[in-house]
């Protein structure tokens, strides 16, 4: 009773949180760039409040983050100090292509990835590649509306041909959208799209979801015909929901939260539109917008396995009184009374992860892969840098113990687990430093004060120690 002698064990980043380097090497300028850090940033990436550009009252976090853009080689031998089988990264759609409509990719972007992959096989690290992290070039957006335009298909895959080409023989393994279903959460973040004033927000959002879910089964597509030994996958938020209660309005409501999340997977891993999904639609008055052989591309290029992120479990209730609401990945849901909670008030739920593996696979019978999963923490250094981080080794060893439960007592066929900002990152959600996941503390601030320094913490040597175990070994 173990997991695959192969298994990917690893960790993962994205390029908006980690590279910096936002204006070198020929990149253009993205919508992850204006996204600022402090109140403004929920209006933002949820389409509310404009901000194509910056401006002189915001701090950008993305602009430099941690600078992996010129530290990655330093990055990387400590990703391979730990022992590393998988590194998941994401690419800088804008350093490839960096206004996005080009028609000739950015010869100095291509390199510096192909140098990256190689840096990760000289350690035996397998990349594990995001196309798009919630990052689409400016330009785009301001001559196109993001993924709202249909011709956003045709640009996407413009990259995809560029970069399977290009890295064929390097990379094997491909996301092809970061949490999809986050476009309904952060349009902006996901898709790019800002909403004016009056506009049907719903009829864009689902729109755009179809530009994204056919771009991905095309990427799919060029993947299989460029290199029959890729291996494609999409990419949930993943967190089941339960009932607050066993009254069946409860248990209805935790249903449907599943479905809205399980949509876009069910597409890309059926092939088509759910039933419930065109009723939900038909309902709204949204009109998905199709062309001749859509249907026939999202049947033809369903994807490999089925990758997630999973940070904790949510609760749904019918009842409009129950309003106690604890944050989560992007999204809140209702409080469960039964867990305690993280510095940012997710709800840690380690049991719930095997709950939701066994409910994709028993949709899906797809091999799963679990691409994020960590705490997010204030991580207090000694006088040398040091962070004793038993929290996040705790929270992380109960969370592998289920996922080990999940394969061995279950029988989920798991390709691997890597484990969010294994290097300390900006954050997504918040857009903070002090919210820190890695097993490396970054010497840097919400400011952007700080040396950049690299410092093993605790928990580096923990992991080493797992992964050199297979998994058997999560004492500490």
């Amino acid at each position: 009773m173990a997991l695959r002698e192969d298994f990917l064990w690893g960790g993962a980043t994205a390029a908006n949180q980690c590279e910096g380097g936002y204006n070198e090497g020929g990149r253009g300028l993205a919508n992850v760039d204006v996204v600022p850090v402090g109140k403004d940033r929920g209006a933002i990436i949820t389409g509310k409040m404009k901000m194509f550009d910056f401006d002189d009252e915001h701090f950008y976090p993305a602009l430099e983050a941690i600078d992996m853009y010129h530290r990655y080689k330093e990055d990387i031998a400590l990703f391979g100090e730990m022992g590393f089988k998988t590194y998941r990264l994401s690419i800088a759609w804008t350093r490839i292509f960096p206004n996005g409509d080009e028609q000739e990719p950015n010869e100095e972007g291509l390199k510096f990835y192909e140098d990256l992959f190689k840096e990760c096989h000289k350690y035996g690290i397998e990349p594990l590649v995001t196309i798009t992290h919630f990052d689409c070039p400016m330009h785009l957006i301001t001559e196109y509306g993001g993924w709202r335009n249909r011709k956003m298909v045709g640009f996407y895959e413009n990259l995809c041909h560029a970069i399977f080409n290009r890295y064929k023989g390097l990379v094997k393994y491909w996301l092809t959208f970061n949490e999809i279903n986050i476009i309904l959460h952060a349009p902006f973040m996901g898709a790019g799209l800002y909403f004016e004033e009056g506009e049907n927000e719903e009829q864009v959002k689902f729109q755009s979801a179809h530009h994204e879910l056919m771009a991905s089964a095309i990427a799919t597509r060029i993947a299989h015909e460029v290199d029959p030994e890729n291996q494609v996958g999409c990419m949930l938020a993943a967190g089941n929901y339960y009932p607050y209660t066993c009254d069946p309005k409860d248990v209805f409501k935790a249903q449907q939260e599943d479905r809205e999340n399980y949509f876009f997977i069910d597409v890309q891993s059926r092939g088509e539109y759910p039933a419930y999904a065109l009723k939900k639609l038909e309902r709204e008055g949204i009109e998905i917008q199709m062309e001749e052989g859509d249907k026939e591309i999202l049947k033809a290029n369903t994807v490999d396995f089925i990758s997630f992120s999973y940070y904790a479990s949510r609760v749904a209730s019918a009842d409009p009184a129950v309003n106690a609401k604890t944050a989560g990945n992007i999204f809140e849901s209702v409080k469960n009374p039964y867990l305690d909670a993280s510095e940012w008030g997710w709800q840690i739920d380690p049991l719930g992860l095997r709950i939701t593996m066994n409910a994709m696979y028993d949709r899906y019978q797809k091999p799963l892969f679990i691409v994020e999963n960590g705490l997010g923490a204030v991580d207090v250094p000694d006088e040398n840098g040091y962070v004793e981080d038993d929290y996040r080794i705790a929270y992380m060893a109960a969370h592998i113990e289920a996922m080990k439960d999940a394969v061995n007592l279950d029988g989920i066929d798991l390709l691997g687990y890597t484990s969010w900002g294994c290097i300390d990152l900006v954050s997504a959600g918040t857009g903070e430093m002090k919210k820190r996941y890695g097993f490396i503390y970054v010497d840097r601030d919400n400011e952007g004060k700080g040396t950049l320094k690299r410092t093993k913490k605790k928990s580096f040597n923990w992991y080493k120690q797992v992964i050199a175990s297979n998994g058997e070994d999560l004492s500490f």
